[in-house]
C-alpha cells in the first residue's frame, strides 16, 4: 500500500448527507471478480444526471471528496472504497462516517478524515465560489487547507500510523516474516506450510 503523508488535489463539494454504499457503487457492479477497474461504477446512478458534480469540469478531475455527514452507511462494501480510489480520490472529508466504511478505507489507503460540519460547510463555499480550488490534506499535522480555511481533522492513531507507514494487512503480516519462517521450521514436515511471499 502506498504511504500517505500529504495530498493536494481539486476538491469536490458533494452536498449530500447519508450517502450509502449502494449510492457509491450500485450492487450490480459487485459481480466483477477483479479488485480494480471500478472507476466507471462510482456514483453510477447519479452520474446519469448531467448536473451531477462529477459531470462538471473541473470537479471531474477531483481527488478530494468533501461530503456531507454519514458518508458510507449501509452494507459493508469494500468495492465502495475501490471505486473511489480507482476514480482518483485520495481522501474523503466528512463530519461523520459509517464505521465499516472508515475501517475499509484505512485498510486500503483511502484517508477518511473527520472534520467539524461547520468546517465542511466553509470548504464547500470555497470550492463552489472558486471551482478548481485545491485542497491540501496533511496527515502528519492532521489539518486540511482550502483557500483561507485551515481546519483540523480527526482520525484514530492506529489508522493514521498504518496510512503513514503504507501498511495494509498483508504488509503488517510481512513485518513478521522472519518469525513466521522460524515457526514454520519447527513444525513437523507432514503439516501444511506457509508458502514463501511472492513479491511482484
Amino acid at each position: 500500500m502506498e504511504k500517505f503523508t500529504t495530498h493536494t488535489g481539486i476538491g469536490v463539494p458533494l452536498r449530500q448527507s447519508n450517502v450509502d454504499t449502494d449510492q457509491i457503487i450500485p450492487a450490480v457492479y459487485l459481480k466483477r471478480i477483479t479488485r480494480t477497474g471500478f472507476e466507471d461504477a462510482l456514483f453510477a446512478a447519479w452520474r446519469k444526471d448531467a448536473s451531477f458534480i462529477l459531470n462538471q469540469e473541473p470537479f471531474n478531475a477531483g481527488s478530494v471528496l468533501v461530503a456531507g455527514p454519514d458518508f458510507g452507511t449501509g452494507s459493508s462494501r469494500e468495492h465502495a472504497v475501490w471505486a473511489l480510489k480507482d476514480y482518483g480520490f485520495k481522501a474523503v472529508l466528512s463530519s461523520r462516517f459509517a464505521d465499516i466504511f472508515r475501517g475499509n478505507s484505512g485498510k486500503q489507503g483511502l484517508l477518511a478524515a473527520e472534520l467539524a460540519q461547520d468546517d465542511i460547510e466553509l470548504i464547500w463555499k470555497v470550492l463552489e465560489n472558486a471551482p478548481g480550488t485545491e485542497v491540501k490534506v496533511d496527515l502528519v499535522s492532521k489539518t486540511v487547507e482550502c483557500g483561507n480555511v485551515v481546519a483540523p481533522f480527526e482520525i484514530d492513531d492506529y489508522t493514521r500510523w498504518r496510512l503513514l507507514e503504507g501498511l495494509d494487512d498483508i504488509g503488517l503480516t510481512l513485518q513478521h516474516e522472519e518469525d513466521i519462517t522460524a515457526y514454520e521450521a519447527t513444525r513437523p514436515s507432514f503439516k501444511p506450510k506457509t508458502l514463501p511471499a511472492r513479491i511482484q
